[in-house]
């Protein structure tokens, strides 16, 4: 790399660690914990790329943007935040920052990523400056800093300002509607209608027409698109290729796979490549458990906001919320908070309670075990191995994975089924599907303990 960046971060260790990759790859670095003294490098014309912090001891780093781009046109800015939020990703996005990456980053993406700020600056023309926005809500129910919460703001952001139609697709509770309602809010169409409507609402040859003189070319939501009947799928077709003088923004949502109910012809084939311009995918709660402690806080507060006594989990109630399969996600969540801050007894919510709540829960898997029994295997294994890399961040674990995975399902299925046939080998050879020698030579393999086997036999 080749070139001049200024560094401003209120963490030194951020700095030295970003200041010495930056000199080894051949940039000359200015690193700050001030924004006032990045702001006076940046109007003396010093630096070809900015890396800024949001929150900094005399300022916020994307309010600066606007002056940056005011008084330096065309220099690239890339935000880091451990604010990881929508807002912080939209905001930015806003504000025309280069790139966004929240906190903990990843040191060989951002030099990446800064490796093409430095080529696109070389190459590009001065750009003119951005209109300002209008005022945004401080905060936005949806928050992460999951890696999977992550890449859902930052395509958020993205797709925000196009023209793209949305198919936002995932499970119940999981916040589709409001993924929508971001996108529009947040979106040139903002001061224009946002209209939510389902089958009911298109049922008459009359409904496309009476729901286009509603949206008036603001954003238009088709709830559960793959429940809707043929005839009136046809219908939506129709309306998107003739939709009048006012074009809308088409969005739908959809609780499965939308190309897997294409597949099962529950939804049509021209509607689904009219609405997939930018497929939205939410994931379930149980895809990012480390959010979860995040998501209680916000909804205790929220509750003690709106009048309910102060509240938190204990260390045993914190545990099981972790493990609990949430098959309602963050909306089942958010019930379960207000229920918790209304009946507990004391200001620390303890593991009983918690059992309580989540297991007189009707329609809803109890908390057995930490998992409700509608889960499949596949699925359970898929979310653990998935802990297992976030766990390793972005770096891989070690080699020599397949065999521990191997090894990890074996030991425990072999003693189980061992236990379960009464310590009978014949028997739990049989019950596995495999010859009784290789049963033993596992059973020896896996070091199966002795005594134990003894026990069991």
């Amino acid at each position: 790399m080749d070139g001049t960046v200024l560094v401003a971060d209120d963490d030194r260790t951020i700095r030295t660690v970003l200041t010495q990759a930056l000199t080894r790859a051949g940039c000359k670095v200015h690193a700050t914990s001030s924004l006032t003294t990045l702001m006076r490098w940046v109007a003396e014309g010093k630096g070809d790329v900015v890396i800024s912090d949001v929150v900094m001891p005399d300022g916020n780093g994307l309010e600066m943007l606007p002056k940056i781009s005011q008084d330096r046109p065309g220099l690239p800015v890339i935000v880091i935040s451990a604010q990881n939020t929508i807002m912080t990703a939209i905001q930015a996005a806003e504000a025309e920052a280069y790139d966004y990456l929240p906190k903990p980053f990843d040191l060989p993406d951002l030099m990446k990523r800064t490796a093409r700020a430095l080529e696109q600056k070389r190459r590009s023309a001065p750009s003119e400056p951005r209109d300002e926005v209008a005022e945004r809500p401080d905060e936005l129910p949806l928050v992460g800093r999951t890696p999977a919460m992550q890449a859902l703001y930052r395509l958020v952001a993205k797709v925000m300002n196009t023209d793209l139609p949305v198919m936002i697709s995932g499970e119940s509770g999981t916040g589709k509607s409001l993924i929508a309602r971001t996108i529009h809010d947040f979106s040139d169409r903002r001061t224009l209608p946002f209209v939510s409507v389902t089958a009911a609402d298109l049922m008459d040859l009359e409904g496309p027409a009476r729901v286009l003189a509603r949206v008036k070319g603001g954003t238009l939501l088709i709830d559960e698109i793959a429940d809707i009947s043929d005839e009136i799928q046809g219908r939506i077709v129709r309306m998107m290729d003739a939709p009048g003088d006012y074009v809308p923004r088409f969005m739908a949502t959809s609780q499965g796979d939308p190309a897997r109910a294409m597949e099962a012809g529950k939804l049509r084939r021209d509607l689904y490549y009219r609405l997939c311009g930018a497929p939205i995918h939410v994931p379930a709660l149980r895809e990012r458990v480390d959010d979860i402690p995040l998501l209680t806080e916000y909804f205790m507060a929220k509750a003690e906001r709106e009048g309910a006594p102060k509240r938190w989990l204990g260390t045993g109630a914190a545990e099981l919320f972790r493990l609990y399969s949430w098959p309602g996600n963050v909306r089942q969540l958010e019930n379960a908070v207000r229920r918790l801050s209304l009946i507990s007894r004391a200001e620390e919510i303890s593991r009983t309670e918690v059992e309580q709540v989540l297991g007189n829960q009707p329609e809803l898997e109890p908390a057995l075990g930490g998992r409700g029994d509608a889960e499949k295997l596949s699925a359970s294994v898929a979310r653990h191995l998935r802990r297992y890399f976030d766990l390793h961040g972005n770096v891989l674990p070690p080699p020599g994975l397949y065999q521990r995975i191997l090894r990890e399902v074996e030991a425990p299925l072999i003693e189980i089924a061992l236990e379960a046939s009464g310590g009978n080998q014949a028997k739990c050879a049989d019950l596995l599907g495999i010859n009784r020698n290789t049963l033993r030579k596992k059973i020896t393999d896996l070091d199966i303990e002795v005594t134990r086997r003894r026990k069991l036999m």
